[in-house]
C-alpha cells in the first residue's frame, strides 16, 4: 500500500505516537492515507482505539521486525 504521508514514531513511548498522528492528521485532507510506524507494545492498543474514537479508518496493520505500520484514512 502506497500512504500519502508517513509518520515515524519509532523509539516513542505511549501516548506520544497517538499524539504526534493526531496532530500530523490535522494538517491532512480528507481521504488522505497516513502509515505510521510504531514499536511501543502500547500502540497495539492505542492507535487502534484512537482511529475508533476520533473517527479516522484504520484500513490495515502490518508488523516486520517488531515495528508495526498503520495505515489510517483520514476522514472529514
Amino acid at each position: 500500500m502506497m500512504p500519502d504521508h508517513t509518520l515515524d514514531a519509532r523509539g516513542l513511548l505511549c501516548p506520544l505516537p497517538v499524539l504526534k498522528l493526531r496532530k500530523r492528521l490535522k494538517s491532512l485532507t480528507a481521504g488522505d492515507v497516513i502509515a505510521v510506524q510504531a514499536d511501543d507494545p502500547a500502540a497495539i492498543v492505542d492507535v487502534p482505539h484512537f482511529c475508533t474514537e476520533s473517527g479516522h479508518e484504520l484500513i490495515a496493520t502490518e508488523e516486520a521486525g517488531g515495528v508495526q505500520t498503520y495505515f489510517i484514512r483520514k476522514t472529514g
